[in-house]
């Protein structure tokens, strides 16, 4: 039993990392239609300003804020300069372009930065842990959660009780009908991007913390994590997305943990089994939604 409640823990804190990342991939996807295979680059982004700050000297508290706006400006910067231009276009053609930034932003730190791994250093409080009877907890793990908690409960006051909130509801709901009521679409959209943003950078600050170290190949990774829980939650759904990401963090933890050493190292293969499976017997997702219409 103490076993299991370190793991859910555990779980918990990767799983509140993937809500995150879930929230920003569902928040674009309810508005455009869009699944965002670029959301990770986000992180990669972000990822190059903490090494350049942290080799500077720059203390944490000054490098997590830091990892949000860049996070928020490069969304901004990403909508405006592809996605702006092919609104209206076929899904297929929204993929593609997700698929182009992500490889067009690897190939730049890859051509004019390097392909060599850069570190910078983490906060001391990253490895603490502390006990609460017979459980070890790490800091990092309870400030994850906290910090999810509290930025989940604003993002729902944000999307309900503010107008760019119902504005953001009414084009998921149905966009062409939120137009025609007075809903400007071009602040809509930019106004996703920056949320979406805000979410993978906060995200970002503790994937970067535990990471250590940025390459720029290192948005691949949360980007999977982050698309695959929205899918499993119901993409589009915004609660989905939180639920999805748990499960994720939880199943990764769980099976990490319970499968015999010989083959803990296939949990992944093991995960992506049992996705496919969700969605043989349930292709809609955890929740299911209706789809917001295209823009």
């Amino acid at each position: 039993m103490i076993e299991l409640l370190q793991n859910l823990i555990d779980g918990l804190g990767r799983g509140s990392i993937y809500a995150l990342l879930a929230l920003g991939v569902a928040v674009v996807f309810g508005v455009m239609h869009l699944l965002n295979f670029a959301h990770g680059e986000l992180i990669t982004i972000s990822g190059y300003a903490a090494y350049a700050a942290g080799q500077q000297g720059w203390s944490w508290y000054i490098i997590a804020p830091l990892i949000v706006v860049c996070a928020v400006v490069a969304s901004l910067v990403i909508e405006r300069v592809a996605f702006s231009r092919v609104r209206g276009e076929s899904d297929f053609t929204l993929l593609l372009t997700s698929f182009g930034v992500h490889f067009v932003v690897s190939a730049a730190f890859l051509l004019y930065v390097s392909a060599s791994v850069k570190t910078y250093p983490r906060p001391g409080w990253v490895t603490n842990t502390y006990s609460v009877g017979p459980l070890n907890i790490e800091v990092f793990d309870t400030v994850v959660i906290v910090v999810t908690i509290v930025t989940l409960i604003a993002t729902t006051m944000l999307l309900q009780r503010t107008m760019f909130g119902l504005a953001l509801r009414a084009a998921s709901a149905d966009f062409d009908t939120a137009r025609l009521m007075g809903v400007k679409s071009d602040s809509v959209i930019r106004g996703a991007f920056a949320l979406s943003g805000l979410l993978a950078g906060i995200a970002g600050v503790f994937w970067l913390m535990r990471a250590g170290s940025t390459t720029p190949s290192a948005g691949i990774d949360p980007m999977l994590k982050g698309v695959l829980a929205a899918l499993i939650g119901g993409l589009g759904s915004l609660r989905g997305a939180v639920l999805g990401g748990f499960a994720l963090g939880l199943a990764e933890v769980l099976l990490r943990s319970r499968l015999p050493d010989s083959i803990a190292s296939l949990t992944e293969g093991v995960i992506f089994v049992l996705i496919a499976l969700l969605f043989i017997f349930r292709p809609q997702g955890l929740i299911t939604v209706a789809h917001a219409e295209r823009v």
